[in-house]
């Protein structure tokens, strides 16, 4: 299991929300590069970003930030937020980020993520956030009628790299994992699940350890490294067996 600490963007800056609120944002660092450089320097393989603004817009809107962040490190990143077309995935590739995160425009336009895996092999993601087990979107401000399961079983054969699962309720309020709704989702499709939202101690971590065995790859964590609940390094270590 991979260990991915979150950089949210709002503004410019590295954020954490809660429970997805844009009026419930704590600011951890005004220099997200510095941020990332930090990161990497713990260990983490991978990065994982998020556009909030362009998440509630439709469209990319911390560009800048994100060009420093992939310019600074030397390990791959992925990004959501705001992408909701081939040209924003092409334009986002070229910068040099190594997946995309499709999660809106998943929901509302499943074809695009056909075509997004046909277009760009091994490239593209899917994220799946869900408020009482149904997909919310458009930065989590509007709950669908459809559970994430469903929506997950949609993309079985597209060539999906992996879906991002997050529980909303319990991001950012370091509650701990959603264990049962997040292995209910891995064993219900093939495609790699990366769980996200709530994870508060290396305990929490240990515990999605335990479902690895039902599709669970990763576990992304934002707030808890932040605030220094965990330390990232520890995280690492105790999923390769060091700790």
């Amino acid at each position: 299991m991979i260990v991915i600490p979150a950089i949210d963007l709002k503004e410019g800056k590295c954020v954490r929300l809660e429970q997805g609120l844009m009026d419930r944002d704590t600011v951890f660092n005004d220099d997200p590069a510095a941020q990332a450089l930090e990161w990497q320097a713990q260990g983490a393989e991978l990065l994982h970003i998020v556009d909030l603004d362009g998440a509630f817009a439709g469209e990319p809107k911390n560009r800048s930030a994100i060009e420093a962040i992939i310019k600074a490190i030397a390990i791959p990143a992925q990004l959501g937020g705001g992408i909701r077309d081939i040209p924003t995935i092409e334009a986002y590739l070229g910068l040099g980020l190594a997946r995309v995160i499709i999660g809106t425009a998943a929901q509302r336009n499943p074809e695009l993520v056909r075509e997004a895996c046909a277009k760009f092999p091994g490239r593209i993601v899917v994220g799946i956030d869900a408020r009482d087990g149904m997909v919310a979107v458009q930065g989590w401000a509007e709950v669908t009628g459809i559970t994430a399961v469903e929506l997950a079983k949609k993309f079985e054969g597209f060539g999906v790299s992996a879906i991002i699962y997050t529980d909303i309720s319990r991001d950012g309020m370091l509650q701990g994992p959603n264990i049962d709704a997040t292995r209910t989702l891995a064993e219900s499709v093939a495609i790699p699940v990366i769980a996200s939202g709530g994870v508060s101690s290396l305990k929490d971590i240990k515990n999605l350890m335990g479902i690895e065995a039902s599709g669970v790859s990763g576990v992304i964590t934002g707030k808890a490294v932040y605030t220094g609940a965990i330390r990232l390094s520890e995280a690492i270590g105790l999923t390769k067996g060091k700790a």
